[in-house]
């Protein structure tokens, strides 16, 4: 009797140290090589958005005066032709991802997890292990400073200290000042990847998107992104920046007149997200269709 009774304490040490290697929760690896589907968003992300449309985006009045002032020939300017797309606009694009662990050679906890993004070949480091982010006045890099979290089995990461970049790439700016707030969400060989960007200079409210992602177990190595700069136009005067003074770009009327859309939807706004806006449409598509029956 006694012996069986030492056996149930030793039993129960032993069950009890088991259960203290166990990690509180599980968390899902995100680990493979991942490929997007386009199911979101699909003309705007692969053929690319038409100009001026700004229709459904949270801007301001300062994001959509600096969008109308551009021109998309600015890309053929040298200083453009390989700027790397910012964090919070990269994975809309063609791309591909790879991630994977970095862990303590000694505890086996994760430090940090890691991405490649094919798009301009660029490095991302998702610091897992509660370091703080930098003072405002650091340096801001496309990737920017990222620290993630598990919140049960979605991976949420935030990122400042990004770089100016697009919000959509019809000229419509990201400010420097961005906070990028994401989630990964796994399901089998999905991936769902949610954005969330507050931008105090060019947005009116948080503009939030999300993409899917495939897992590709026989990825190949399609991973690299050349880029060379080249002078693609040789008249152009040195210094030149291809832009719009204000009321010259012509693209505002090409783009409504091709959908039927009124101007003042095209223009976007936090009211042009919400579905109540279809009832202020009804009095401005009679209007428009009124001044083209004159």
């Amino acid at each position: 009797m006694r012996r069986a009774g030492w056996s149930k304490i030793i039993l129960s040490i032993l069950i009890l140290i088991a259960l203290g290697c166990v990690p509180a929760f599980a968390q899902v690896d995100l680990s493979g090589a991942w490929n997007p589907r386009y199911h979101e968003d699909q003309p705007e992300r692969i053929p690319g958005p038409e100009l001026a449309d700004f229709l459904g985006l949270p801007i301001n009045e300062d994001a959509r005066q600096w969008a109308l002032s551009w021109d998309p020939s600015r890309l053929t300017v040298p200083e453009h032709q390989c700027q790397v797309h910012t964090v919070a606009y990269i994975y809309r694009g063609p791309l591909q991802v790879r991630i994977w662990e970095e862990r303590d050679p000694e505890t086996q906890q994760v430090i940090a997890i890691k991405q490649y993004i094919s798009t301009y070949e660029q490095n991302r480091t998702i610091w897992m292990d509660g370091r703080p982010h930098p003072p405002d006045y650091a340096p801001h890099t496309w990737m920017g400073f990222s620290t993630g979290k598990w919140e049960g089995d979605t991976l949420t990461v935030t990122t400042t200290h990004i770089k100016q970049g697009w919000h959509r790439r019809n000229g419509l700016p990201s400010s420097d000042m961005i906070t990028l707030t994401e989630h990964f969400i796994r399901h089998g060989d999905y991936l769902t990847h949610i954005s969330v960007v507050n931008d105090p200079i060019y947005l009116s409210e948080p503009l939030i998107k999300s993409q899917n992602f495939v897992l590709n177990p026989n990825a190949g190595g399609n991973w690299l992104w050349p880029c060379e700069y080249v002078e693609e136009v040789a008249d152009r005067p040195e210094g030149a920046v291809p832009h719009y003074m204000p009321g010259e770009n012509q693209f505002i009327n090409e783009f409504v007149n091709r959908h039927g859309i009124p101007v003042e939807a095209s223009m976007g706004g936090p009211e042009t997200m919400y579905p109540e806006y279809r009832q202020k449409l009804k009095p401005l598509l009679e209007k428009m269709r009124n001044a083209r029956a004159k």
